[in-house]
């Protein structure tokens, strides 16, 4: 799944999932996609960054938790460690294994690791289907 960050001709911004980029000219064409803010069916896509780590060292955000964030928080977790438990781990080969995939130069399988940000830029303009995994500080590979 991709998230499309969208804008209507009223400048609304919001997000949206979608299978494919082709998945989203479908939608649109049939007139399937529309602004929750004004209803209109003329939306395009907005310029965004992937989100990709860099491997860069960051400073560490903060978060005070109450219960409702922590019960949120073990949910993102159990959603990325059950990701990663059905997908196979390719380290920082993953822009060249998901590129075999998608243009069905191997079986295709769930993989993750890691990517650049131009790897990610360019897989993202070659239509390869990938997202970010969320990373916690306590995740071991």
């Amino acid at each position: 799944m991709i998230r499309f960050s969208l804008v209507c001709e009223h400048e609304h911004e919001f997000e949206a999932w979608f299978r494919s980029n082709d998945d989203f000219d479908r939608q649109k064409k049939r007139g399937f996609v529309d602004c929750p803010s004004c209803g209109s069916h003329k939306v395009e896509k907005a310029l965004m960054a992937p989100a990709v780590s860099t491997g860069r060292k960051q400073e560490k955000i903060a978060l005070a938790m109450g219960e409702a964030q922590k019960q949120a928080l073990a949910q993102l977790k159990a959603m990325a460690e059950k990701v990663r438990e059905n997908a196979d781990y390719v380290g920082d080969k993953f822009a060249e294994e998901a590129r075999k995939i998608h243009f069905g130069e191997t079986d295709p399988r769930g993989i993750y690791g890691e990517a650049t940000v131009d790897e990610a830029r360019s897989l993202a303009e070659d239509g390869v289907e990938f997202m970010p995994i969320p990373s916690f500080p306590d995740d071991r590979n």
